[in-house]
């Protein structure tokens, strides 16, 4: 009927009015009609020919295999061995031959620390069990950039220890842990703090020898987060987006001084006024006293 011609019009049917009549999805005629695909060639090796087939570096790969006294050795070291036989193979020929032959080792799929999810928990079912610290910077007009420590418990997202300073070192990350301990055990002192964890990043602060020593010596255990996941010190990263959305992206400080003043303002007002959902809706200070008094 496709090829038949309307008399009134003069030309051929559509294929629209020959579907519709028929009651035939267009897609299953052009599927049809189409032309058979015709299979690709594979490619082969690209660039001029070598000395050495791959059938017969093939061979020589299962036979380092067969020779080297480890298992599970990667293409990069059978190339060196292959090398030290006199063999020179570029490194990605090695690994696209062990790849087609099916003879590199097997591995755990996924990344290396673990589910990516993160479906695990970070937060704590005590006070004073785990505190997350760590670092922001914000801009002052006459003192350019500064920053701010702070630390916060992870089972009450209360702050227990905060402070700022135009140069972030490592003896101003003590600071909050300072304050922390002075706050939650009464007094600071050799081990006054031990059984506590402190969740950090590897930032300079948090690997220099004055920072791990005191920790050490106040009782403290160092449990950093996995390198480039900071959902393993998500605690205190969520606060800091707090803190920036309430109270360092709301002003233009003029000086430091000026800012510390506002910031610890916010600060007592988040630990005294600030709800979080999973206390039940209760402040981090209502929770704490809550903690106490069971």
């Amino acid at each position: 009927m496709r090829t038949c011609v309307s008399p009134k019009t003069g030309r051929r049917y559509p294929l629209t009015m020959i579907c519709t009549l028929f009651r035939v999805p267009r897609s299953t005629v052009y599927a049809a009609v189409a032309p058979v695909p015709v299979s690709p060639r594979v490619p082969g090796k690209r660039g001029p020919r070598t000395a050495t087939s791959d059938a017969e570096i093939v061979e020589a790969i299962r036979a380092v295999l067969v020779a080297t006294p480890f298992h599970g050795e990667g293409y990069r070291k059978v190339r060196a061995r292959l090398a030290h036989r006199g063999l020179a193979v570029g490194g990605k020929r090695v690994l696209r031959l062990m790849r087609q032959h099916r003879l590199l080792a097997p591995r755990r799929l996924g990344p290396p620390n673990g589910d990516p999810a993160h479906a695990g928990t970070i937060v704590t079912t005590r006070p004073d069990e785990m505190w997350g610290t760590d670092a922001t910077r914000f801009y002052t007009e006459e003192d350019g950039w500064c920053w701010f420590f702070g630390a916060i418990d992870h089972c009450l997202d209360e702050v227990v220890g905060w402070h700022t300073a135009k140069l972030g070192d490592r003896w101003v990350a003590l600071e909050p842990l300072r304050q922390g301990v002075r706050h939650a055990f009464g007094r600071f002192g050799k081990d006054v703090a031990r059984g506590l964890k402190i969740r950090c990043d590897w930032g300079p602060q948090y690997i220099a020898d004055a920072w791990i020593n005191e920790v050490k010596w106040l009782g403290m255990t160092i449990t950093p987060s996995y390198v480039g996941e900071p959902q393993c010190n998500g605690v205190i990263e969520r606060f800091m987006r707090t803190p920036k959305e309430q109270c360092l992206y709301l002003h233009r400080f003029q000086t430091l001084e000026e800012a510390r003043q506002i910031i610890g303002e916010f600060i007592a007002r988040y630990n005294a006024e600030w709800l979080i959902e999973r206390l039940g809706y209760r402040t981090p200070a209502a929770a704490r006293a809550m903690a106490l008094a069971a």
